[in-house]
């Protein structure tokens, strides 16, 4: 098939029996509306085409500041400040997943026209910016040759990163600014197919624990349930032994973990599944409950079925629970922090930060911005907030699309890992200024 062909397809097939969505409806939130499933042979599909930033910024709230921390890497994805400041970008691509269907192939062509054009890092970055003017005095290549990594954490002097197919670990001493030498393989993450195979990242309150997130193998099962043997979960990792046990399953593609600083409890942002309409399935925010089932691939937010899964569970569905939050359908998100040590103060002083890379699969886009969930007590308490818009710009473009963010808390900043301009943009209270790149 030509590009051409592929292109044309899509335009004739997926505006067949497909609407928009439908404003009326709320899809935020702990009791999102959910609509009647809407299959089509192809699934509506619309990417916002690059456009670039050509010296504009994003937008943020009154009373904040905004600017091009360091851009020209090679797709930053999630990032991690160490104790003395210094900030580490995981970059690259994975997944080595066959296209199975037609639309597969379709769906393919139209994604990677949202999509930046740079060779993956498969590196991890450093920036140093010793004075938090928001302009980097240092920059290195911190780690080279990796497989795609994606998760970060730091514990007693060492750092973790999670690549597509393993956790390693590397001794660090503070100050430094490159590692050379091999990681340490503390476990081993299943990595066959990789269909999603970025590996999120975090560790326990106490530190004697690392979570990992492994996404499923699949939209909804349509490559068999054997290769999805442990994906779908959140993985405990010892980090003294690297011993390995599954604390959630049914948890579609929890792409970012976090945790909640007043209860230390276990959050996770998921990207549910795709081809039921527009407005199905909500993505979300949630709490990870040990031994929780999230669902996947049977039902969706709790106990509702999913028409294509066969043969069902009836009696695994029975222990289907609801996630905390609905973010919207198709948002993507990606990224999740927790604002700590009162945040930015009111009204951005408790609650979670979330990065939402944005939707491929309807026609009114969705996502493409970062939005703060507020909490109360530990748990969501009222609609997000949009914090940082401006990345889909009107005429159907975008500039940017938010992927991890990083709540910086010593020094009252903001970082989010931009992978279409391939750009950190900084966020700081003061007065807006429109600073260039």
């Amino acid at each position: 098939m030509t590009r051409t062909f592929l292109l044309a397809a899509v335009a004739a097939l997926a505006l067949t029996g497909c609407s928009e969505s439908d404003p009326s409806l709320s899809q935020v939130g702990a009791t999102p509306d959910l609509p009647a499933v809407n299959e089509t042979l192809i699934p509506p599909m619309k990417i916002a085409e690059p456009a670039g930033w050509n010296g504009q910024v994003p937008t943020v709230p009154q009373g904040f500041t905004i600017n091009a921390m360091a851009s020209d890497f090679l797709i930053p994805r999630q990032m991690l400040v160490l104790p003395n400041g210094d900030i580490l970008v995981a970059e690259g691509r994975g997944g080595n997943a066959p296209a199975l269907r037609p639309k597969d192939i379709i769906a393919g062509v139209i994604k990677k026209q949202g999509n930046t054009q740079v060779k993956s890092g498969n590196r991890i970055s450093l920036l140093r910016d010793a004075d938090n003017d928001g302009t980097p005095e240092l920059r290195t290549v911190f780690i080279e040759n990796l497989n795609a990594p994606y998760g970060l954490a730091f514990v007693d002097g060492s750092l973790y990163v999670a690549n597509q197919d393993a956790l390693l670990r590397f001794p660090y001493e503070e100050g430094q600014t490159q590692i050379t030498a091999p990681g340490e393989e503390v476990a081993k993450l299943p990595s066959a197919i990789n269909h999603h195979w970025t590996k999120s990242l975090t560790a326990s309150a106490d530190g004697t624990k690392l979570y990992v997130g492994i996404g499923s193998n699949s939209n909804v099962s349509e490559r068999g349930m054997n290769v999805e043997e442990e994906r779908a979960v959140v993985w405990e990792i010892d980090r003294a032994t690297g011993a390995t046990r599954t604390i959630a399953r049914g948890i579609r593609n929890p792409t970012a973990l976090a945790i909640e600083p007043t209860s230390q409890a276990l959050w996770a942002v998921v990207n549910e599944r795709d081809e039921l309409g527009p407005q199905l399935v909500p993505d979300y925010l949630t709490s990870v409950r040990e031994g929780a089932f999230y669902g996947w691939p049977y039902s969706y937010w709790g106990q509702n079925l999913d028409p294509r899964v066969h043969p069902q569970k009836p009696e695994l569905v029975e222990t289907a629970i609801t996630p905390d939050y609905a973010l919207g359908s198709h948002v993507a998100a990606l990224g999740l922090s927790f604002a700590t040590e009162n945040g930015f103060g009111s009204p951005f002083a408790q609650g979670a930060f979330v990065g939402e890379h944005g939707s491929w699969n309807r026609q009114d886009p969705s996502g493409y911005k970062v939005v703060f969930v507020p909490f109360e007590q530990g748990r969501p308490a009222g609609d997000p907030v949009d914090f940082v818009t401006g990345f889909h710009i009107e005429g159907g473009e975008t500039r940017g699309r938010p992927v991890g963010v990083t709540f910086d808390p010593t020094r009252r900043i903001l970082l989010i890992a931009d992978d279409l301009s391939n750009t950190i943009w900084r966020v700081a209270p003061g007065p807006q200024a429109q600073a260039s790149r």
